[in-house]
This record gives C-alpha cells, sequence and structure tokens, in this order.
C-alpha cells in the first residue's frame, strides 16, 4: 500500500499557507485578558490573550507600537486586531498584533489620557491660571446631585464649622445623559450669583459614574469661571479632568466643605491668642516705659538746675568758709608780724632814747648834728628834751678824746 510521506517542513507549510488563503484570519479582532506580557529589549512585545476557554500566543513588533497608545500590562482587558498566522519553524500559529485597545472602560481611560493631553497642551492646567481660594468665604455655591451623601456631608461641616455663612445649591445631575449640560448650567448660574467660591462635586463611583466630570465642556466651565472652584469629586484615588482644571482639588465633597468654611472658632481662638499677645505686650511695654521713666527721674534730679544751684551755692559757702579762714589766718599773722615790728620801732623810737635822759641836737641850718667836726663856737643849735627844746649858742668846742 503506497502512502504519501511529508517532512515537518512541508506540513507546517502547507498549514500556512491554509492559514494565508483564510481572508477572516489575515484582518480579526480577538478579545481577552492579557498575560505573560514581556516588552523586549527589541521594541517587541510578547504577550498571551486568555479568556476562559482558551490561550492564543501574540506578538506586536515594534515597527506596529504607534497602534499601542497605552502601557499594557497584566490583566488588561483589551481587543487586539491582526492577523493570524502559523510560524514555521515552531510549527505553531499566532497572533500577530497591529492595533490593540482596551476594551470597556479601558476605551474611557484612552479618551480620559486623550482629552487630559490636549487640555495640558491647551494651558487648562497651568497653576498661573487658578484663582486663590478666598480664606474667609461668606456664600458659598454647590453644584450636585440635590440628594446623596455629597451636599449632607458639605451642609453637616458647613454648620459644624461657621454656621454663619450661606449654602446656595444647584441641584444638577451628576451622572447619565445631560449631567454634564447641567453641571456646566449650575456653573453659569452660582457665577451671576457672584458666590465666593463654588464647590463643584459628587460621591465616589466608577469611571463610567464619573464621566459627566470627564467632559470637555465642563472643564471649559470651570476654566472660565471667574469665581474660584472647588472640585470635590469621587474618593482620594479618583481623579477627574474637573479636578485637574479647578482652582483647587478636595478628594472628597467633606474634604471641600472644610477648605471652604473657615471654623470660626478658630477665629475665636486666634482672637483670644492676640487678646493674650496685646496685653502682655502692653504690660511689657507699660513696665519698660516705667523703667525708662524711673531712670529719666533720676537723671532729672541729678541734671536738675536747682539741684546745680544748690551745688554750687555749698561749693560757694565751703569757698567763703576757706576764704574767711585764709583771711582771718592772713590778718594774725599780719598782725603778729605787726606787733613784733612795733615792738622793734619802739625799741629804736627816739622819743623813748629822749626819756632815758638822751637829747637830739640840730644845728642852726636844721640838720642834726653828729660831730663836734660840725659846729663851731658862737654857733646857734637846738636841743631837744622828751618835753621840749632848747636854743642855744655854743662856747667851746671839746673833743672827746
Amino acid at each position: 500500500m503506497n502512502k504519501n510521506i511529508y517532512s515537518v517542513g512541508q506540513v507546517n507549510s502547507y498549514i500556512k499557507n491554509m492559514f494565508a488563503q483564510d481572508f477572516m484570519l489575515r484582518s480579526i479582532s480577538v478579545k481577552g485578558e492579557i498575560s505573560n506580557c514581556k516588552y523586549h529589549t527589541s521594541g517587541h512585545i510578547y504577550f498571551t490573550i486568555k479568556d476562559a476557554s482558551g490561550t492564543i500566543s501574540a506578538v506586536m513588533f515594534a515597527g506596529n507600537r504607534r497602534g499601542l497608545s497605552f502601557n499594557m500590562k497584566e490583566g488588561d482587558k483589551v481587543i487586539v486586531t491582526g492577523s493570524i498566522e502559523v510560524y514555521e519553524r515552531a510549527g505553531n500559529y499566532q497572533l500577530y498584533a497591529r492595533q490593540i485597545e482596551l476594551d470597556g472602560a479601558g476605551n474611557l481611560y484612552l479618551e480620559f489620557e486623550k482629552l487630559k493631553n490636549e487640555l495640558e497642551e491647551m494651558g487648562y492646567f497651568a497653576s498661573e491660571y487658578k484663582i486663590p481660594i478666598p480664606k474667609y468665604a461668606k456664600k458659598i455655591g454647590i453644584v450636585t446631585a440635590p440628594t446623596g451623601a455629597a451636599i449632607q456631608d458639605i451642609r453637616n461641616i458647613s454648620g459644624r464649622r461657621n454656621p454663619y455663612v450661606q449654602l446656595i445649591l444647584y441641584p444638577a445631575l451628576v451622572q447619565g445623559d445631560g449631567a454634564a449640560e447641567s453641571i456646566v448650567n449650575g456653573i453659569h448660574a452660582l457665577e451671576q450669583q457672584q458666590v465666593d467660591v463654588i464647590i463643584v462635586g459628587r460621591g465616589g463611583g466608577s469611571i463610567e459614574d464619573l464621566w459627566a466630570f470627564n467632559e470637555k465642556i465642563v472643564a471649559q466651565a470651570i476654566f472660565n469661571c471667574r469665581i474660584p472652584i472647588i472640585s470635590a469629586v469621587g474618593h482620594e484615588t479618583d481623579w477627574t479632568i474637573a479636578d485637574f482644571v479647578a482652582d483647587m482639588r478636595a478628594p472628597t465633597p467633606s474634604a471641600a466643605a472644610e477648605i471652604a468654611v473657615y471654623d470660626y472658632r478658630l477665629v475665636n481662638d486666634k482672637l483670644k491668642e492676640y487678646n493674650r499677645r496685646i496685653s502682655n505686650c502692653l504690660s511689657n511695654k507699660a513696665e519698660l516705659y516705667r523703667q525708662r521713666l524711673g531712670a529719666y527721674r533720676v537723671k532729672l534730679e541729678y541734671l536738675s538746675p536747682q539741684r546745680k544751684l544748690n551745688e554750687n551755692r555749698r561749693r560757694l559757702m565751703e569757698f567763703e568758709e576757706k576764704l574767711n579762714s585764709r583771711i582771718n589766718m592772713t590778718i594774725k599773722e599780719k598782725r603778729h608780724r605787726l606787733e613784733l615790728y612795733a615792738g622793734k620801732l619802739e625799741a629804736c623810737s627816739p622819743v623813748r632814747k629822749l626819756g632815758q635822759g638822751y637829747a637830739y641836737v640840730e644845728k642852726e641850718d636844721g640838720k642834726p648834728l653828729r660831730s663836734i667836726k660840725d659846729i663851731c663856737p658862737e654857733q646857734n643849735m637846738s636841743v631837744y628834751l622828751l618835753d621840749g627844746k632848747i636854743k642855744t649858742i655854743v662856747s667851746e668846742v671839746i673833743s672827746g678824746e
């Protein structure tokens, strides 16, 4: 019995031709979950698509990477479009991917990233366009659903922090058809009310539930609003386009209320603290000025004209006492010396000599007679005694030798 025998390569080649002739396999889209995803250094991506009924090996060559707009990872639900061909050398078939997109919600993520990049390039997220949130808002506008946890949380926190703040609610649709337009109308209406700040938000949910806050018209309304807007959409892990465009992002509606409504109790505490500081400051200042005044008083007393006058008067009295003492001492000394001179003078006095029996003789010309040589006989002379004088004529001159 004759039978045909084929090589392995011939069989693989035949099967490859069969796949190549099948029009459906040349352009097919396969839906499944990514597993065993590996990015090769050459730029190729090797992965497996699987579902509950089986798996298919797949590859995306580096030249087709432009057909992948996201970072593919394990567990992603994707739709892979490409061709199914046989790899002759290994004898198995693979899906050669030309385009890969996320399935279901994944498409929304792609739209989200696309709009986010577009608005970022247009400057919608730039910090220089952000309006500061007023610290002491009196009138707060709220764009959210009239029923639900978001508005209740905002009311409770606002009432606790400052019951005097006015809340104006615009009941808007926050999910489903027409939600984006309703949110935009709410922003415009509250802007005309000239509120101090606007809170735009809702509770958390899936990306489909929050999609109204990812619409371009909502982003434009927030960006163009002249009133500062706080975005409070979802929970801490949920980010929307509105969060990026808003002047401030709050992770929850409760957090938005805490940002927008200043706690008046803190104001009271600050006022008390300021009062205490002012009192301490005034007390310290008063004590400082009291000490300075005391120092000035002592200095004034020291430099007082009356004190100077009294001091000069005391010094003058001291000088007067010293001068009187010096004068009295000088007078006493001079009197004593005068007495000595008087005693000497008295001892040498001619009158005293005359009283002792001596006489004073003058020639007739009035000059004293000192020697017998100064007179001759028959000359007149006067002899002075203690009680008078005697005029006489010299009868004879006798030498005393």
